[in-house]
């Protein structure tokens, strides 16, 4: 059986009275995706940053890449990237200045600094931009730069904390494309997002944390199976009534629901009984004079497992975790 190339044992981290992390137990297979997926505050940064021996765990173990996270720190930085939510380049320095700087970081000779710089900004298809200062640079384009400088080592694990935050959808896809390309050149990817439909469509297996607890793992297919038959998508057609058709239909489903103001959409899991609550939900609503544009049963999302997880979808507001860097926060906010 092939070894774990991330392992983690009941890990704990504590911010005074804030448990980031109580007892997170995770296990990666090499060359695959994994991704990290919870609410925001759930831990998922915490745990990327403990990995990648930026913070020391108050309790458990972790390795990765056959070291340990902490006893032998020095040694797994040459082995693993990071790319976080920003993208961390130097806007001042060309892309090619980037990426050398990166290179000297980890210690390689200025020629092989170099050559790797000019790979990696081929594989990128940044080359024409190379000279190019990196203020210039779309958003899309700094996010690549980001991700090639995480590569100029050759990393054996690459850490990708919500790598497409902020970006528009084609430059989400040409990232997933690259994330792709990555997996089938032998690297080991860790993901985390806050985008589900990202983690449907990369990830090979998925860890769900929220309040700093692993709640649930399995492949995209075993987690929408947990939520179990089908969920009723009702859209009405004037968003004012929401929430009065919220308070008319949410509770009919044995799992609850949730209403989205923004899309006028209320989604319930209905379980085996679609087409009884799906005909009850029409009666109340007409009952209300709320008028529908839209009415179906489907399979359930990742964003239905969240819901019923959880009880909140995945994706909030602007909140707030703690950082790693003598207690200083960061604020983050939800695109």
């Amino acid at each position: 059986m092939t070894e774990p190339v991330i392992l983690t044992e009941g890990v704990h981290k504590h911010f005074g009275a804030v448990k980031a992390l109580d007892g997170v137990d995770l296990s990666v297979r090499p060359e695959t995706v994994f991704g990290l997926l919870g609410p925001n505050g759930a831990g998922k940064t915490t745990m990327v940053r403990i990995l990648t021996t930026l913070l020391h765990p108050d309790a458990g173990r972790a390795t990765v890449a056959g070291y340990d996270v902490v006893r032998q720190a020095e040694e797994l930085r040459h082995v693993i990237g990071l790319a976080g939510q920003y993208a961390a380049v130097d806007e001042n320095l060309t892309g090619q200045e980037n990426l050398e700087m990166v290179g000297r970081l980890y210690h390689l000779p200025v020629a092989e600094a170099r050559r790797r710089a000019t790979e990696v900004l081929d594989r990128f298809e940044l080359t024409d931009a190379a000279d190019r200062t990196a203020k210039t640079y779309s958003g899309g384009m700094r996010r690549r730069l980001d991700l090639g400088a995480s590569l100029v080592g050759r990393p054996q694990v690459l850490f990708l904390d919500e790598p497409t935050t902020g970006l528009d959808p084609r430059s989400r896809l040409e990232m997933w494309d690259v994330i792709r390309e990555l997996v089938k050149d032998g690297t080991t990817l860790l993901l985390t997002t806050q985008y589900l439909e990202e983690a449907d469509r990369l990830a090979d297996s998925i860890a769900v944390i929220d309040q700093g607890k692993v709640i649930a793992e399995g492949t995209s297919d075993d987690l929408k199976n947990r939520v179990g038959g089908e969920v009723l998508a009702l859209r009405v057609s004037d968003r004012s009534q929401v929430a009065q058709a919220a308070g008319a239909v949410l509770g009919l489903g044995p799992g609850g629901g949730k209403a989205d103001n923004h899309t006028g959409e209320l989604t319930i899991p209905v379980g085996t009984d679609g087409p009884g609550i799906l005909t009850e939900a029409i009666r109340r609503l007409d009952a209300e004079g709320i008028r529908l544009a839209d009415v179906a049963l489907r399979r359930p999302t990742l964003d239905d497992v969240f819901l019923s997880l959880t009880g909140h979808a995945a994706e909030g507001g602007a909140t707030e975790e703690p950082a790693g860097d003598g207690g200083r926060r960061r604020r983050r906010e939800t695109r």
